[in-house]
């Protein structure tokens, strides 16, 4: 096409192009300046000397004042309000520079400048500003109008839900990039003060309840929400909505998801089951968290997993000096520092901390020690553990060993080492258990408890719910079996549990850390439970089948260890509410292990390297009152006894 041909060569104008234009500029304004003085009628004779002399100095003067002010470092296909103001301080400075020299020149009559009206170099100041604005801003009027003429010839047809900054950012991005191929139509947004309005010349065509009707009209093809704070509730209403017309939805990610916290086209995904289940931004004490954080040596275990880290890419929002990345497996602790040392680019702010990556396991009491000699960490956040429930149920002395004796070693390696803050990552499992992963970190929990007791330490257990996406949640087995074609299985139709993002998890531990003094366990507000059937048919849908139609919900029973649904109080803790309304602490947490608790830990961690099942769920009985396994037939004579 060559009007959008000659479109594209106009936008590629570039600084030492205008240069050009402004020297040709510059040797004609002190003419036309003349001409408007004189009524565009003089002989040039009279003035021909003097108007020559005084198109040099005002073009060296010009010049000797743009470029250190940055007129030619300015990209002004991006212009906007600052830049114009920039122009303006600019176009005055030299105006007012001008006049004065030449006042100086015409009462000094040098270069026969007082042959030259007093009102020449604050014409042509005028004239010249006039120019720079014109010429400079034309680039953005050419570009939006090129935005407007070609924005909707054969591109997709896009909706925005949400006018807020989300909304514009993208808009911004599609009117700059037309050849992403996509046309912004309106926007939907539900604020009465924007109802009728346009932004960036794109409309606010109405709110929520309108989609339908909106769609329709103007046959749009792609439905986005933009709105990164947006509760799953509200979430799921446009999502249905979408459906029901027919029109596809992506959607921006919540807010603690973005890279660095801004908006982008390429931000945009495909809605998932974790945005349905998005709950409202948390309200974080940012301040304190950076004082916490901030200049300190942290230490993260289970680096490499999903809450580890995560952890530590909120972590590094808040300047440590040192961040300890400390995992069993080598490849996700490679995959984690790398995307680290990217994000520290992202950052902005001044500081790079220094990233470390160990290969250890917590099992090894001589490596441990070593590496907290060495490293000093003055805040430890425990998120190693082996989490499954069903495969630590057969492997029951792995769940010992890794969950308990490593914990242990751990503390016993902080204490040692002088470490003031240590912060179990712990499970609703724990509370009340029926497995050996959940028997396993409640008593994982009571050591770091009973030593934060005894040593006056800052040592606390933060308890929380099944966290979605990580590696053993349900959502990935649901998205694999919906993959192959179904059928996704489930354990029990009345099956419910407690879920929480990764991102809000780990935001409300950073949170949970600061408010402990020692000894605490903090529960974490989970929300309501959700049936896991009602999650399956929703994963179902999202896919675009239909529940029984296309893909089939089976039920196989449950399995050993696992409950129907889960708990998050202890009826010995006593329980409050803290400073944060998403935070609860168990006041009493730390005085319900017995007198013998060391000793029962040392029996229990000597028995399972016997690998024999029913004597660790025989000394696990012993240490946790409230613990009623759900073991195996063969197992209830010898547990009896």
């Amino acid at each position: 096409m060559p009007i959008q041909s000659l479109y594209n060569k106009i936008l590629k104008v570039r600084n030492r192009h205008f240069f050009g234009l402004d020297i040709i500029a510059f040797l004609i304004t002190p003419y036309i300046a003349l001409l408007i003085r004189l009524d565009w009628s003089f002989n040039m004779s009279d003035y021909y000397p003097a108007l020559l002399f005084a198109t040099v100095v005002f073009i060296a003067l010009k010049v000797s004042l743009f470029i250190p002010l940055g007129l030619y470092r300015r990209y002004w296909q991006y212009a906007s309000i600052d830049e114009l103001i920039r122009l303006i301080v600019i176009g005055i400075t030299v105006l007012i520079c001008q006049t004065a020299l030449f006042s100086i020149f015409y009462y000094a009559q040098v270069l026969q400048f007082n042959k030259l009206p007093l009102s020449l170099p604050l014409l042509d100041g005028v004239l010249t500003l006039l120019f720079i604005g014109i010429t400079r801003l034309s680039i953005r009027i050419i570009e939006r109008f090129n935005e407007r003429v070609f924005s909707e010839h054969n591109f997709e047809k896009i909706l925005i839900v949400g006018a807020g900054k989300a909304g514009i950012s993208i808009v911004q991005e599609m009117q700059r990039n037309p050849q992403l191929g996509y046309a912004p139509i309106g926007y939907i947004d539900d604020d009465p003060q924007k109802q009728g309005v346009k932004i960036r010349g794109v409309p606010v065509l109405g709110k929520r309840g309108q989609i339908k009707e909106i769609a329709k009209e103007y046959n749009i093809d792609k439905i986005w929400i933009a709105i990164p704070t947006a509760s799953g509730s509200d979430i799921r209403e446009i999502v249905a909505l979408c459906k029901k017309i027919g029109v596809k939805t992506k959607i921006i990610p919540g807010i603690y998801e973005l890279l660095d916290e801004t908006v982008r086209i390429d931000s945009v995904r495909e809605v998932q089951i974790e945005d349905l289940l998005r709950r409202d931004v948390i309200d974080t004490d940012i301040n304190e968290v950076e004082r916490f954080i901030k200049g300190k040596r942290i230490l993260v275990t289970g680096s490499g997993g999903s809450i580890g880290s995560e952890l530590c890419r909120q972590i590094l929002k808040f300047k440590p000096k040192e961040l300890v990345l400390l995992g069993h497996g080598e490849n996700s602790i490679f995959d984690v520092e790398q995307e680290l040392m990217r994000r520290i680019g992202f950052l902005s702010n001044g500081h790079n901390p220094v990233i470390k990556t160990l290969i250890a396991d917590i099992r090894f009491p001589h490596r441990i020690d070593a590496i907290f000699a060495k490293y000093k960490p003055e805040v430890v956040f425990h998120a190693a553990a082996h989490k499954h429930v069903p495969i630590m149920e057969v492997n029951s002395s792995e769940a010992i060993t890794n969950n308990v004796l490593g914990t242990k070693i751990l503390v016993e390696s902080a204490l040692r080492n002088g470490t003031e803050n240590f912060v179990l990552i712990s499970t609703d499992k724990a509370v009340n258990p029926t497995s050996i992963m959940g028997a396993s970190k409640r008593v994982a929990e009571m050591i770091v408890l009973n030593y934060a007791k005894n040593f006056n330490k800052n040592y606390v257990a933060v308890r929380f719910g099944n966290v979605l996406g990580s590696r053993g949640s349900v959502i990935h087995t649901f998205r694999k079996q919906i993959k192959d074609g179904g059928p996704v299985t489930l354990t029990h139709p009345d099956i419910t549990r407690y879920f929480m993002t990764i991102p809000e998890a780990s935001q409300l531990v950073l949170q949970a850390s600061v408010l402990g003094k020692g000894g605490e366990v903090f529960v974490l507000d989970m929300g309501e439970p959700i049936k896991v059937i009602d999650l399956a048919a929703d994963m179902i849908r999202l896919s675009g089948y239909e529940v029984d139609k296309d893909i089939k919900i089976e039920i196989t029973g449950l399995r050993p260890g696992e409950k129907l649904f889960e708990e998050l109080f202890i009826k010995e803790e006593k329980y409050e509410q803290t400073l944060h309304e998403k935070i609860l602490i168990a006041t009493n947490a730390s005085n319900v292990c017995m007198e013998n608790f060391d000793n029962m830990v040392e029996d229990l961690i000597e028995i399972s390297n016997n690998s024999n099942k029913s004597q660790i769920v025989y000394m696990l009985k012993k240490i946790i009152k409230e613990y009623e396994p759900a073991f195996h037939a063969e197992l209830k004579e010898t547990v009896s006894k």
